[in-house]
């Protein structure tokens, strides 16, 4: 039986931020970018980017690629751009991993980014949701992590694969080939780092712009996603 979570109902524990875009011309849905930093100006040329634009990240901003510390910058000093938090930010805070030249900074940015966004019936989170349990039961960690909640990794099955709503989760973590769109979850993580694509979901257009990005890392062959049709 599937629990389906809901934000308005439930008293949550992690860090959630919701935000009102009924202000915005156009929001976007971003996935990750990995210290990508030309990539992402691309995409947002792409998208012709507006003053009036939202864009909301799915997290991991920073890590493997050439210019964290930029990317960091060019989110944070833009109120048009939200990012939650990734696993990648989650190493750093918890000294697990390094990035050099950042400064104190940076860390209070990191530290502040949500775990949760929401708005209306829709969720950014980085990972996932467990679809067999209520939203109040997940934990930060849960909510940056999720992948295959009764598996192991990418070998499935994925939450998404089984999730059925009542909000429409957005979400990174799990490298795919392509995005993936269903009723209920959309993922955008498309390997911008391993030399895939940077992806967006144009919320009001209710379709994805996707740039080819270069290869910064050799893509492991264990990271391959493989959702069910």
């Amino acid at each position: 039986m599937t629990i389906a979570p809901s934000v308005a109902d439930d008293e949550v524990s992690f860090n959630h931020q919701r935000l009102d875009t009924d202000s915005y011309d156009d929001v976007y849905i971003i996935g990750d970018v990995h210290g990508c930093l030309d990539s992402l100006e691309r995409l947002l040329s792409t998208l012709e980017f507006g003053p009036n634009d939202l864009g909301v990240f799915v997290g991991d901003l920073v890590r493997k690629g050439p210019e964290s510390k930029a990317v960091l910058e060019r989110v944070r000093d833009s109120p048009q751009l939200q990012s939650v938090r990734g696993n990648n930010e989650q190493k750093f805070l918890d000294d697990e991993a390094a990035l050099e030249a950042f400064e104190p900074a940076d860390y209070r940015y990191l530290e502040s980014l949500p775990t949760a966004i929401s708005w209306d019936d829709h969720l950014v989170v980085h990972g996932g949701v467990n679809p067999a349990r209520s939203l109040s039961e997940h934990s930060d960690r849960d909510l940056l992590t999720m992948r295959s909640p009764d598996g192991d990794g990418y070998d499935g099955p994925f939450w998404f694969d089984e999730y059925a709503g009542p909000l429409r989760v957005f979400f990174g973590h799990t490298v795919l080939d392509e995005p993936v769109e269903r009723e209920w979850a959309v993922g955008l993580d498309t390997g911008c780092v391993y030399g895939g694509q940077l992806t967006a979901y144009d919320l009001n257009g209710e379709r994805f712009v996707s740039i080819s990005t270069p290869e910064h890392q050799p893509r492991p062959d264990e990271k391959f996603a493989e959702p069910a049709e």
